[in-house]
């Protein structure tokens, strides 16, 4: 994630649009017009095949009685998925420069991300992590290598942030490829290892000199993808809706189940979309933990859709678990987002108590529909519209109070 202000914004691209190799130097943190670019649209829909992936495996493990560890293994795979993605994203809003080497160096993150996405069904079904691993690690040392970049000709406090980010990257990379040779029993606790170390170097790395992340770029980077993993929710939740009609002819059984899948959808792009966050992004901290919470959005918006396919089966006939828990497949992610997102910055923009309680009361009532049979993903929707509703009507009653309240009196 660079505060060096007195860094100008590098030149674009020349008018035939081949940019040349040229210093990779940090960009003002203020500058203005700051967007995304093609290339960083690119990436993120080359990392949704692999979080795409992983929402199919997810969606068997469930639909067949294997929860638990269909959870257990989106989880890890999610990881490495939005892990990778989190720290392009800081570095590109940083550093920039749209260079070939510079482009080069993310298309390999990219090719990357797809080798981990070939790797996902085998890690899931067969407990064969080598693709997932070496795909990861793929990423990993491309972007180690743009951190060493970035250092060669920075002053000395950054040059001394980037260079640490390089190391801990590099040697996080070193332990990960020991999840290929442990037997799988010990897997899991080299991973929780790995994920708390990875965590740490970012905070290590930036704890004299801060990155000079840009707040409206980074703000858009993460909608951008939100936006994606909701648009591949709607994707796989239509497919799923499709193939019940045409191959069960069960219209009856899955119109509830899609209207109020497209209702949690819509209604979570609503509740992501109200604030914005932008203006609450304005110290390394604030930025840390909102950037790191962001692994319960993506993951859970993510596995909404999947949630929705189980649905879809288990209406069919298709899907070895019972009413409840196919529900609990829609209701308990949606729970997680709609707490997720009011954690992280709603929550900064409400007043009073009935604003802030909007949220998580939505969230509670969500849980509760998991028990309402067939309507439970009907009665999710109605619960997340009505949530949007309280929310867009208290907001406008205080904002005509404070109105007549900063009216001059006759």
């Amino acid at each position: 994630m660079s505060t060096s202000s007195s860094a100008s914004a590098p030149a674009g691209p020349p008018p035939d649009g081949h940019p040349p190799v040229r210093r990779l130097k940090a960009r003002h943190r203020h500058e203005p017009h700051r967007v995304a670019t093609p290339l960083e649209l690119f990436f993120d829909l080359c990392f949704v095949v692999a979080i795409a992936q992983a929402g199919v495996q997810l969606v068997h493990a469930v639909a067949e009685g294997h929860a638990g560890e269909g959870v257990l293994n989106y989880a890890m795979v999610f990881f490495a998925i939005w892990w990778a993605w989190m720290n392009f994203t800081w570095f590109a809003s940083a550093y920039d420069n749209d260079d070939v080497l510079y482009r080069v160096v993310t298309l390999v993150q990219i090719a990357g991300v797809l080798v981990l996405a070939a790797g996902v069904s085998r890690a899931f079904e067969d407990h064969d992590w080598v693709a997932v691993v070496i795909g990861y690690v793929i990423m990993r040392v491309a972007m180690a290598a743009q951190w060493l970049r970035a250092g060669r000709s920075a002053p000395a406090p950054e040059s001394t942030m980037a260079r640490s980010y390089s190391v801990g990257v590099l040697l996080c990379q070193i332990g990960w490829l020991g999840l290929l040779f442990l037997p799988e029993g010990d897997r899991g606790w080299l991973f929780l290892v790995m994920v708390v170390l990875e965590l740490c170097v970012p905070a290590y790395a930036e704890r004299k000199h801060p990155s000079s992340w840009h707040p409206h770029h980074i703000s858009e980077r993460y909608g951008l993808l939100t936006i994606i993993v909701l648009g591949e929710t709607i994707a796989a939740a239509t497919v799923a809706v499709k193939s019940g009609i045409e191959e069960n002819d069960a219209l009856g059984e899955v119109l509830p189940i899609a209207a109020g899948g497209l209702l949690i959808v819509f209604a979570a792009w609503w509740i992501y979309f109200v604030v914005p966050v932008h203006s609450y992004l304005k110290s390394s901290r604030q930025s840390f933990l909102w950037g790191y919470g962001h692994y319960l959005v993506f993951a859970s918006a993510a596995a909404i859709g999947a949630g929705l396919e189980v649905a879809v089966e288990q209406a069919v006939g298709k899907a070895h678990i019972s009413e409840v828990a196919a529900s609990a497949a829609v209701t308990l992610p949606t729970s997680v987002f709609l707490l997720t997102v009011w954690a992280l910055h709603a929550r900064h923009f409400k007043v009073g108590l009935a604003e802030q309680a909007v949220l998580p009361a939505g969230a509670l009532l969500v849980l509760g529909c998991t028990f309402l049979g067939a309507e439970a993903v009907l009665g999710a929707g109605i619960v997340l519209a009505l949530t949007v509703a309280a929310g867009v009507v208290l907001t406008a009653l205080r904002t005509e109070r404070e109105r007549r309240e900063e009216a001059p009196t006759a």
